[in-house]
């Protein structure tokens, strides 16, 4: 019975590892260039890539994060996120970047957070107002005012933000630890789920006025991108 147990304590252990692990794997080869033609491609550690030998300088760079994004729209931010559809050689890499431009006073990448990632947020220009908020049943704040040069961690799957809070535009810079972090804004899946959450929720977990919940789902609610 001792070897039984032995054997079944080593099973949930593999089985455990295979979750913590099920993200973003390391590849099992040099590069795995994303491609949807299948007539052309190999398939390599589980995913459909280009034939190695049609590979290009191309697939593995990209050009335009010099561009500014437009920022004239409700939140008056804009992120310009590079994923493996964007530059095909991220392909199984389990990386990705964003830049995002803040208009002044205010310019606003909302509360949200990346199911598949963490982030790295470097400020080029500007002055912003960045932070982060801790699972339950903390939900401790960090946050902090960031300069040109500053660096700031936001860890894996934790509800962040970043504002500008100063006069001039802002520019920053974010790595991403998965080539498709995802993105879940609070505001947008709150009160503009599709279909809309039963107001009498929205009343109770967040103590709000119903009128008020039914305004705020009435809204258009948009993604700084």
């Amino acid at each position: 019975m001792k070897v039984v147990g032995m054997l079944m304590v080593s099973a949930l252990l593999a089985l455990a590892s295979s979750f913590a692990t099920a993200y973003d794997p390391s590849p099992l080869q040099d590069f795995c260039v994303g491609i949807n033609d299948a007539d052309s491609a190999v398939v390599v550690n589980g995913k459909l890539c280009k034939n190695p030998s049609f590979a290009t300088p191309g697939d593995f760079s990209y050009s335009g994060l010099n561009v500014p994004g437009n920022t004239s729209t409700q939140l008056r931010a804009h992120v310009n996120l590079i994923t493996a559809d964007l530059m095909p050689g991220l392909n199984t890499l389990g990386v990705s970047l964003a830049r995002i431009d803040f208009e002044p006073n205010g310019g606003l990448n909302p509360p949200h957070y990346h199911p598949r990632a963490s982030e790295v947020l470097l400020v080029l220009e500007g002055t912003l107002y960045a932070g982060f908020v801790t699972s339950n049943p903390d939900h401790r704040l960090f946050s902090k005012i960031l300069k040109p040069g500053d660096l700031f961690v936001f860890p894996f799957g934790l509800v962040h933000f970043q504002m500008n809070v100063g006069k001039t535009p802002a520019v920053a810079i974010a790595a991403l630890t998965s080539q498709n972090p995802g993105v879940n804004t609070v505001a947008n899946a709150i009160f503009g789920a599709n279909w809309p959450i039963n107001p009498e929720v929205l009343t109770t977990a967040f103590h709000l006025d119903k009128k008020l919940v039914e305004d705020l789902q009435s809204q258009e609610w948009v993604n700084p991108s």
